[in-house]
């Protein structure tokens, strides 16, 4: 069976987010492929939906401004007349030691990671499919529970994201909105690669099973949990360090 539903998805050009992309456009979704700078990595991401039995669109947004993300809800209410589910999985790090860390080091994460977060949800929240009331989905980190030196600004805005999951999911859950976080752990991703070699191997460390994530696992655990009805407000970590 085909799932039709319409998918908004915030970094989808790379990294964890193409891999979700790929995920719900291999089960037949239509899926907007929103982009903050590459669209030709963009484009290449639409494509292999389309390959798939998908279907696709991109949009470019800077989830920090607003008046982007309203262009990209009105985009996709344009091509497609609904949403069924936003991930907000649009994130960036900018790292360093907290007494080094620059106000624009702290700002640039904090818009991107959760003010980001905010103006999709409160955007798209106003449109989500009225029969099934629809899924919101954050992408958060287990920094943002355990926190992480060199990460402070990271750790914050993952934190309050959590926060914001949860708030929405109380006062959205009236609407039959549902609204989790998934921890999806450490990736080898583009984002992931910027780490050092010591903070990588007492990552692995960490892990009971001595392994890392695997962004397919994640990205089918999100495609899954996007088609439960009665789970909300949830923090779902994926790997296996224990907190």
């Amino acid at each position: 069976m085909t799932d039709k539903r319409v998918i908004i998805i915030t970094g989808a050009s790379r990294g964890l987010g193409k891999t979700i992309a790929r995920t719900f456009g291999r089960a037949g979704c239509r899926v907007v492929v929103a982009f903050r700078e590459n669209e030709q990595t963009a484009r290449m991401v639409s494509d292999e939906i389309k390959t798939l039995g998908g279907e696709a669109c991109i949009v470019k947004a800077d989830v920090r401004i607003s008046q982007d993300v309203t262009a990209m809800v009105e985009q996709t209410l344009k091509q497609w007349g609904t949403i069924d589910v936003l991930v907000n999985n649009a994130g960036l790090t900018q790292d360093g030691l907290l007494l080094r860390m620059s106000e624009e080091q702290w700002d640039q994460v904090i818009d991107t990671n959760l003010t980001g977060a905010f103006h999709c949800i409160r955007e798209v929240a106003r449109h989500l499919n009225d029969k099934t009331g629809g899924h919101i989905i954050n992408i958060a980190s287990l920094v943002g529970l355990q926190g992480r030196e060199g990460q402070a600004n990271y750790s914050a805005s993952k934190a309050a994201l959590i926060g914001l999951t949860k708030s929405c999911a109380k006062e959205l859950g009236g609407r039959n909105i549902k609204v989790n976080a998934v921890l999806p752990g450490y990736l080898p991703t583009d984002m992931g690669s910027a780490v050092s070699n010591t903070t990588r191997d007492r990552i692995l460390h960490e892990h009971t099973l001595n392994r890392f994530s695997d962004a397919q696992e994640t990205a089918d655990f999100i495609y899954h949990l996007s088609l439960m009805h009665n789970v909300s407000g949830q923090v779902f970590n994926l790997d296996s360090r224990v907190i």
